[in-house]
């Protein structure tokens, strides 16, 4: 009775990972030589791996020069750089066209993460 109760246990310990949500996750579209890129690169790259935002949405950056990620296959960046896609579970739930500034950026992804209830601990 008690290998199975332990059989039982890891079975359902190691397929609940798996059933799992994935967490939502911050795209950057960008491409060499935008300036608005260099910019957010500037102004929020530093530090956003610091904040509550990146622990909710890790970033992700994706160069538009380069193939598509197969993940990625059904959002259409559209044709401005940056172009920021949260993105869960494979769909995207929000979007901030072009890097807004330091002032916007956070309360614009805030706003997307808090109305797909991925708020920021932090907010």
């Amino acid at each position: 009775m008690t290998r199975i109760a332990v059989w039982l246990a890891l079975t359902v310990g190691l397929a609940l990972p798996a059933t799992a949500s994935r967490a939502a996750e911050l795209i950057m579209f960008e491409r060499p030589g935008c300036v608005w890129c260099a910019r957010f690169n500037a102004e929020i790259a530093p530090i956003y791996g610091n904040t509550d935002e990146s622990r909710a949405a890790p970033l992700r950056r994706v160069d538009l020069n380069s193939p598509r990620p197969a993940d990625l296959a059904g959002i259409d960046p559209g044709p401005f750089t940056p172009t920021f896609v949260v993105v869960q579970e494979g769909r995207e739930i929000g979007r901030i066209r072009g890097y807004p500034g330091d002032a916007f950026f956070f309360g614009l992804l805030g706003r997307i993460l808090s109305n797909a209830g991925s708020e920021p601990k932090g907010a």
